[in-house]
């Protein structure tokens, strides 16, 4: 019998939506007012599950507050109160657009989840706008 157990966490982040080698009038005809050369921010939920058979011993997916501690650890220091795309070295290059940014917090977290357990990220940008990345 496989569960779902789920963590939510919080983080406030600054970034801007453009690229480089694309025109001004390309990044604001694509990208709008996110593409603001001198940023804006969101209050970004985050919560991210752990799906996998219950172990017999302990009777858990995965200890809740070792998920805690790695979410704190890997995601929020990193992310909370920065500015994206200069203080985070993963959206150097890429676009910290909410669907790059669910992929950078799974490919940070599943290191550290047991290869049988699934692992699923739903970011929140705003209360009606999330993306889900699963791997």
């Amino acid at each position: 019998m496989k569960v779902k157990v789920s963590r939510k966490a919080h983080f406030n982040a600054a970034h801007r939506l453009y690229r480089p080698d694309w025109e001004d009038s390309k990044n604001w005809e694509v990208f709008g007012k996110c593409n603001n050369p001198s940023f804006h921010g969101h209050n970004y939920e985050l919560i991210v599950s752990v799906t996998g058979e219950i172990d017999p011993e302990t009777g858990f997916v995965m200890d809740m507050k070792e998920l805690k501690d790695l979410i704190k650890e890997k995601i929020e220091d990193a992310f909370d109160h920065k500015n994206l795309n200069v203080e985070v070295p993963d959206f150097r290059e890429l676009n910290p657009t909410a669907e790059n940014i669910a992929v950078v917090i799974w490919n940070r977290l599943r290191p550290s989840i047991k290869d049988n357990k699934e692992l699923e990220v739903v970011l929140y940008e705003t209360p009606r706008n999330f993306v889900t990345y699963t791997g």
